[in-house]
């Protein structure tokens, strides 16, 4: 039993209790009994990408494309669209849509990225109203007209039709490029400064990381332009897909226009997808919503 004063019946108090002026007081800690807290569960690290993001488009895409090769089996092709698509014409200009695309997106990179960083520094900044204009003029000009044009002054063949693909997808990189670049906390850059980080090191560890998102959708965008833009190369002796779709208009062939029609679209799709999966895997977590 406690006394006066909350002392024990044997004289003696729980350790850690103490008494001043006849109050009781304990010392800071935990409770004598109380069991330690259990650790906390270790982060787990959410996953960017979640199996409907993988599956679903893909699914989509070989349900159509089953579809057309089961209804191609069934159809009744006269010999002209045999001929059309005989002796392993689809794969070929399916194979030579890709390469365009692939070779076009290369060299909008290897431009728009760099012109967009040179135009973001203190130096170039005056000239970036003049190179967004060209970037303009080039995306307002109709793409065939564009590539009218390059076929006259450089000759019928695959090289009118890059240049004219690569002049057709510059602006969404390098506005995207700029846009990002800018958006930077100067607050951030002023630190990186300050704590001794040479220009370069403010440019490749802080100003590029952060503008990643935005130049990804810009990437994504000028890749599905490309692959757009690709089916029109057909006209400057390009190849592609188009050369389907060009067939099947001028000799009223339906199936064959559906095909390169279908093709088109499904690989459209299917870049839109993967680009979707590398913005996603490429984005620094640090800018995730929750990191």
């Amino acid at each position: 039993m406690r006394g006066e004063g909350g002392a024990t019946s044997a004289g003696r108090r729980p350790e850690g209790e103490h008494e001043v002026k006849g109050h009781v007081f304990r010392d800071e800690g935990e409770v004598p009994g109380d069991q330690e807290p259990p650790p906390p569960a270790p982060a787990v690290a959410k996953r960017r990408i979640g199996w409907q993001k993988l599956t679903f488009l893909p699914a989509v895409l070989v349900a159509v494309l089953l579809a057309t090769w089961l209804w191609f089996e069934q159809a009744d092709l006269d010999p002209i669209a045999e001929n059309a698509l005989s002796d392993g014409v689809v794969s070929k200009l399916l194979w030579e849509h890709i390469q365009l695309t692939a070779i076009s997106t290369f060299f909008v990179l290897i431009i728009a990225i760099p012109l967009g960083i040179l135009l973001t520094r203190k130096t170039f900044r005056k000239a970036t109203p003049v190179a967004m204009a060209f970037a303009n003029m080039g995306q307002a000009t109709p793409a065939i007209g564009l590539l009218a044009l390059l076929v006259i002054w450089l000759g019928i063949g695959r090289r009118a039709a890059l240049i004219g693909m690569i002049i057709y997808a510059v602006l969404p990189v390098l506005s995207n490029t700029i846009a990002g670049l800018k958006a930077n906390d100067p607050t951030l850059l002023e630190a990186a400064r300050g704590i001794g980080m040479s220009p370069l090191g403010v440019l490749s560890r802080v100003e590029l990381p952060l503008a990643v998102p935005l130049i990804l959708a810009g990437v994504r965008t000028a890749l599905v332009l490309n692959v757009g833009t690709a089916t029109l190369a057909t006209f400057g002796g390009g190849g592609g897909l188009g050369v389907l779709i060009t067939t099947g208009i001028t000799t009223q062939r339906m199936p064959v226009l559906m095909l390169g029609s279908i093709l088109t679209v499904a690989l459209a799709l299917l870049v839109d997808w993967l680009a979707s999966l590398a913005e996603l895997l490429l984005r620094p977590r640090g800018l995730e919503v929750g990191t």
